[in-house]
């Protein structure tokens, strides 16, 4: 999964508004693939030269830049994408076959620094996901603790994904590629448990009754 990011002019507002950003949620864009959409950039914007530059020095691995016919330079912005395992022969038949439904428990709190990925269906956490960890799913979280860390749902373009938990404390919050920050978040539900639905390109916290 790759996130797209879209500068807009004036350059040096958008990286501080971006520093600002990462500073919010340290790590958001660690070990995460990015592609630059430079549709807001008419032309050769100050520090339109500098910008990759910029993003990799803050940690940002960009991969490759769309819409860059109109500013001069910028036209290929790539990068090799590092990492990853060998892949082995693929099924063509049982691929074609429709997923099982599926899901995941973790029966013990996901501590700091730690990430569960399952992109397959939901997660549910028989504990607390503490600050500095990340849980991703490929359709519902379900947190039976506390949701300090971040949680991202619907991560493969599920809209209707929805997250829960118990006691909401979070650094973020995403559902199919929108998210929510804590300054964002209204501070009478921290504490509280939740409901975290997507509406529109509108992240919904509501108290769960």
């Amino acid at each position: 999964m790759a996130f797209v990011i879209a500068p807009e002019p004036p350059l040096a507002d958008w990286l501080a508004e971006l520093d600002a950003q990462i500073r919010r949620s340290p790590g958001f864009f660690e070990a995460r693939p990015v592609i630059i959409d430079l549709a807001a950039l008419a032309g050769p914007e100050p520090g339109t030269a500098t910008l990759l530059d910029d993003l990799e020095k803050r940690g940002i691995s960009v991969i490759d830049v769309e819409n860059a016919g109109a500013v001069p330079g910028t036209d290929p912005w790539r990068r090799r994408l590092v990492g990853g395992r060998a892949a082995g022969e693929v099924d063509l038949a049982a691929a074609a076959q429709p997923p099982e439904p599926s899901s995941l428990v973790v029966t013990e709190p996901v501590r700091s620094g730690q990430s569960i990925t399952f992109p397959k269906g939901d997660v549910t956490v028989i504990g607390s996901v503490s600050s500095g960890a990340e849980v991703l799913a490929g359709g519902c979280i379900h947190i039976y603790g506390a949701l300090r860390g971040r949680a991202i749902a619907g991560a493969l373009g599920t809209a209707n994904a929805r997250i829960f938990c118990r006691k909401f404390e979070a650094e973020l919050v995403s559902i199919d590629g929108f998210y929510k920050t804590a300054d964002q978040m209204d501070p009478a539900l921290r504490g509280q448990p939740v409901e975290i639905g997507l509406v529109g390109d509108a992240i919904i916290i509501s108290a769960l009754r």
